[in-house]
């Protein structure tokens, strides 16, 4: 049987960026593209994505990808992750691979008429319980990105990262395609009852452990809505993991609804990550 599992003491904040989240003298950068794809898995929706690929990619070597849900605020040298500038000083110090990222916005419909708004298809994309996102990534996005770039399809190169119902994205991803992704990194991760994800951590007990290293990052001042209770499904879910016998990793601090503290553990959660 595993050891018990201990629910932690939340990390007191305030959480800030360290030296690794800025820039660095004659540290190489990566460079970053902006680009818009028209789905068909999705029918009719459009979203924008970037790719970031770092100064040591080398075409003859196949570079890992990391793939970020609601990309824009990811991919942001200024937000509160800052991706690419921990991606350019990790990958310098050799902390982690060389890794393509992937900055996927979730996909809207453009109004029809000039009075309208585009409509979101964010939570269907991203809270239903079914393998249509991974078929995604798999049949849609990574072949186009592989049209320019020399990427792994090993899933032990793959990794999925998003925050809120971002996050529980990148876990059914995972948890449909093992096969492709073996990688999770969650942020205030959504696995509430919004569309059936409050469901995740009795099938972990009772399905036998998948190949998937997940890292969870929740907040005690999180969501508590009529879906459910943010803190404590992130509590559930690590654990499940631990009874299951997961390599996984809890980071349980006292923030609220945002990536404040993802974003000031991230270069630490990707190394982990990676390892």
């Amino acid at each position: 049987m595993p050891e018990k599992f201990v629910i932690p003491v939340p990390k007191a904040g305030p959480f800030t960026l360290g030296p690794d989240s800025q820039r660095q003298p004659d540290v190489p950068r990566g460079e970053v593209s902006r680009l818009e794809w028209r789905s068909t898995i999705f029918p009719g929706t459009v979203r924008d994505y970037w790719v970031y690929v770092p100064a040591q990619y080398q075409p003859e070597q196949l570079a890992n990808v990391m793939v970020f849900h609601d990309g824009g605020g990811y991919v942001d040298e200024e937000g509160k992750t800052r991706v690419p500038i921990v991606f350019d000083n990790l990958i310098h110090q050799g902390k982690m691979p060389v890794t393509v990222g992937i900055f996927i916005n979730p996909g809207h419909f453009p109004p029809v008429a000039e009075d309208e708004k585009p409509v979101s298809n964010r939570s269907f994309e991203y809270d239903t319980l079914s393998d249509q996102y991974a078929r995604f990534l798999l049949e849609e996005i990574l072949p186009a990105v592989a049209e320019n770039y020399s990427l792994t399809t090993e899933a032990s190169g793959r990794a999925l990262c998003g925050a809120s119902s971002g996050g529980i994205c990148s876990f059914t991803v995972a948890w449909e395609r093992p096969d492709a992704f073996s990688k999770v990194l969650s942020h205030v991760g959504s696995f509430a009852n919004i569309r059936g994800g409050h469901v995740y951590p009795t099938m972990i007990r009772n399905t036998p452990p998948k190949p998937i290293r997940v890292f969870l990052q929740a907040g005690s001042n999180d969501l508590d809505v009529g879906w459910g209770h943010w803190p404590l499904a992130n509590l559930e879910m690590a654990a499940a993991f631990n009874f299951a016998g997961y390599d996984y990793r809890l980071e349980f601090g006292d923030g609220e609804h945002d990536t404040k503290h993802a974003g000031a553990i991230l270069p630490e959660s990707l190394v982990w990550l990676w390892r």
